[in-house]
């Protein structure tokens, strides 16, 4: 699959963008032909049932003439894009992070199971990344955003279970992405609303937040955390900050496709076009945005580079 996307000429934007409804308006398609995203991310507001969004991720391809990403947030619990009754419903992380309490062997089996399930929902109607799963360590102070979503306390036990998530996506087709890198179980705040600051030591980081990323560095996506770690960099939150993006790179040692979470959150400030070229400045190889506006899809679109031949070795080797 990363193959054909680098193969599709048709390609050359670092930014995966959202859609506004269920299906592609022509201004849309106009848009996303002409601006040449390298993908898309589905939300509950693009869907109403199999076919319809079937018929819209066949519609981006079409529009791309050829492969592309297409993501989706199907971690399951409350983050789950694809819905009853069309789709089963699946377990949050604190399911399996309870029953690893239990029984090891049998929360490994049952999250690969699950995963594998989730991947095979996702294939069916055109959806090849799936946005999980969250490596994120749970504290006394984590955010009810992270919640239920994290898969225990404990770095290592998040690493196999984190790693088992990875592998049932994929024994499937579906690529995983680790989040929220490089740790956002601290975060005492929504980064959707505000900019969460983190004033645990480096020291700290290294022997809890950073060891699930660390374990799991060899797949091929994940994504930022929108977070001031303070110890790192005390002026720019983890996706717009070269210390930060640097020390994922270096002694986390995620070499692979980096993206940004949500550039419309409200956690990074400024407008569009600086938002886009502090992310890539920073070091990410690519730009999200989700929420399918048009006047800040255009903005971004006027600052974007060309995908370079080093991104596309980095995507498929």
């Amino acid at each position: 699959m990363l193959t054909k996307i680098a193969q599709n000429k048709n390609i050359s934007k670092p930014v995966i963008y959202g859609i506004a409804s269920t299906f592609l308006t022509d201004e849309e398609k106009y848009f996303f032909e002409k601006s040449a995203p390298i993908g898309f991310i589905i939300f509950t507001r693009n869907i109403t049932d199999k076919t319809q969004l079937k018929n819209l991720t066949n519609s981006l391809r079409e529009v791309m003439g050829g492969e592309v990403l297409i993501l989706t947030d199907q971690e399951g619990g409350r983050v789950a894009r694809l819905e009853s009754p069309h789709w089963k419903e699946y377990p949050a992380g604190q399911h399996f992070a309870e029953l690893y309490q239990i029984d090891r062997e049998l929360a490994k089996k049952s999250l690969f199971e699950n995963f594998a399930a989730i991947a095979r929902d996702l294939i069916e109607i055109g959806i090849n990344v799936n946005c999980a799963p969250v490596l994120d360590i749970l504290t006394k102070q984590t955010h009810e955003i992270i919640g239920n979503r994290a898969y225990g306390n404990e770095p290592n036990q998040v690493s196999e279970l984190g790693k088992k998530v990875c592998e049932g996506l994929l024994s499937e087709g579906v690529y995983p992405i680790i989040k929220h890198i490089p740790g956002h179980g601290r975060g005492v705040s929504d980064s959707h609303l505000e900019l969460p600051i983190v004033d645990a030591s480096l020291e700290e980081l290294r022997q809890t937040d950073f060891v699930p990323f660390q374990n799991l560095n060899d797949q091929k996506f994940a994504m930022t955390a929108h977070i001031l770690y303070s110890a790192i960099d005390q002026k720019n939150c983890a996706t717009i900050s070269k210390k930060v993006i640097g020390l994922i790179r270096e002694e986390i040692g995620f070499k692979n496709i980096l993206m940004s979470d949500d550039m419309s959150m409200k956690a990074l400030k400024s407008g569009f076009a600086d938002k886009t070229k502090s992310i890539l400045d920073a070091g990410c190889d690519l730009v999200l945005h989700c929420n399918g506006n048009m006047n800040e899809m255009k903005e971004i679109d006027s600052v974007l580079p060309n995908l370079t031949d080093k991104f596309f070795e980095k995507l498929t080797a």
